[in-house]
C-alpha cells in the first residue's frame, strides 16, 4: 500500500490514494455505498485482498485465495454508471477496466450496525 500513497488514487477521485481510499483500507468506515464500492475497486487495484473479503457482507464472504489471485490483475479504470442508495440498501451499476476486458456490474450493498457491505452482483455482458 505505501508505494501507492503519494500516486492518484485508483477510484478515479483525482486525490492522491493516502487521501482517498487509503483511509479506509486502513480502518476508516465508509459513509457511504459509493464510497465503499470505490474503496473496494482501489483495494483491487493495490492488491489489498484482506480488505475485500473483509467488506463482504459476512455470510457472503468469498475465499480469499480466489480474491487473491483476481487482484494479480491490472485494474486500470473505474466508470460508476448508476447510484442508488436508500438508509439500509444501495446498489452501484459500474464499469471495471481490468486487463483487457470490462466488467459491468450492478452491486448491492447493505447497511448493518452503521457499516455497508458488498452482498452481491449481477454481472451484465
Amino acid at each position: 500500500m505505501k508505494s501507492f500513497a503519494n500516486k492518484p488514487c485508483p477510484c478515479g477521485s483525482k486525490k492522491k490514494y493516502k487521501k482517498c481510499c487509503m483511509r479506509l483500507h486502513k480502518g476508516k468506515c465508509a459513509e457511504s455505498a459509493i464510497e465503499l464500492m470505490k474503496s473496494r475497486y482501489s483495494a483491487y487495484a493495490t492488491k489489498n485482498y484482506i480488505y475485500i473479503v473483509k467488506t463482504e457482507y459476512p455470510s457472503k464472504q468469498t475465499n480469499s485465495e480466489e480474491i487473491k489471485k483476481f487482484c494479480e490483475y491490472s485494474f486500470n479504470k473505474l466508470e460508476i454508471i448508476d447510484f442508488v442508495q436508500n438508509d439500509q440498501e444501495a446498489f452501484v451499476e459500474f464499469k471495471a477496466y481490468i486487463n483487457d476486458f470490462i466488467l459491468h456490474e450492478r452491486s448491492r450493498f447493505v447497511k448493518e450496525d452503521g457499516i455497508w457491505y458488498y452482498v452481491d452482483g449481477v454481472i451484465f455482458d
